[in-house]
């Protein structure tokens, strides 16, 4: 009986030990009023869809003069398309189609880009507005330019733009804003810095008359986001191509439609028009796909 009060009291101090220890586990006293960081909301879409089946065959037929004429193997093989080569499909694919017809050669790509933001603090939606934002500044384009006296030069205005590019060797080259899948579908073409729509580079390199070049420019009513870049440029040493890139952003997919005709006839000059009004089309179908 003489040894009970010391256990007792051992017994006490294990017990307030303890409801000191979950005291600061709990972080009532070691972390008060610490700031709580909220993770951004994730994007919309998780998967992409499939590229080479994203585009229906009745409208591949439109855009493609002339493959519908061919023997079976010949326009099965246009119309299945060639999937662009990427090493992660959960967040970047792309397919390209090309037909030669007597008259022209007709060639289009799509590129679906899914944007993940690994930073707790910013949402998939808003890096993906970052990825899009890059590719209209490098279209010579800016939908959100800043007001004041430097205004002018980043509003894309297509005759001031390309004022001065081309002059000499080390004029600067406008990146290609369809990116990389859009360059595999037509890999003759050449970048050359003459600019779309009527600018001055534009409407000289192509023959076409200011008012007959509908200028490169933001779009309204297309996804989130959205422009047109319209780029006259020449294959080889004499023939003349225009390639028309239609870039529009949809919570955190950034698509890009890039549809290009090269004639068979030098004196023969693309119908920017027409280039430009069945890329719209198109970006408005895949578009509606994603929302579905």
């Amino acid at each position: 009986m003489a040894y009970v009060p010391g256990v007792a009291l051992l017994a006490a101090l294990v017990v307030g030990c303890s409801a000191g220890s979950d005291s600061n586990a709990n972080g009532a006293d070691s972390k008060a009023g610490s700031p709580t960081v909220t993770p951004a909301p994730p994007g919309k879409y998780l998967t992409l869809p499939a590229p080479c089946r994203a585009v229906p065959r009745g409208t591949l037929k439109d855009l493609l003069p002339g493959a519908a004429e061919l023997p079976g193997d010949q326009q099965e093989k246009v119309f299945r398309g060639s999937a662009s080569v990427t090493y992660d499909t959960d967040r970047k694919v792309g397919c390209s189609w090309k037909s030669d017809a007597p008259n022209a050669t007709r060639s289009l790509s799509i590129d679906f880009e899914r944007v993940v933001s690994y930073d707790p603090a910013v949402s998939d939606d808003d890096r993906a507005d970052t990825v899009y934002a890059k590719k209209e500044k490098a279209a010579g384009l800016s939908s959100s330019a800043p007001a004041g006296p430097d205004a002018e030069k980043d509003t894309g205005t297509p005759g001031e733009k390309e004022k001065g590019k081309g002059k000499g060797a080390d004029a600067e080259k406008p990146e290609d804003p369809a990116g990389d899948a859009a360059a595999s579908a037509d890999p003759s073409s050449s970048s050359s810095p003459s600019g779309g729509g009527t600018g001055e580079g534009g409407a000289g390199d192509s023959g076409v008359s200011p008012e007959d070049a509908l200028p490169s420019r933001v779009l309204d009513n297309l996804g989130d986001a959205a422009f047109l870049h319209d780029l006259p440029t020449r294959a080889g040493s004499t023939s003349q191509q225009r390639t028309v890139s239609v870039v529009f952003r949809t919570s955190n997919v950034v698509v890009t439609v890039r549809y290009a005709e090269q004639p068979a006839l030098v004196t023969q000059v693309p119908d920017s028009k027409e280039l430009q009004e069945k890329a719209q089309a198109l970006a408005r179908k895949l578009a509606e796909t994603l929302s579905e």
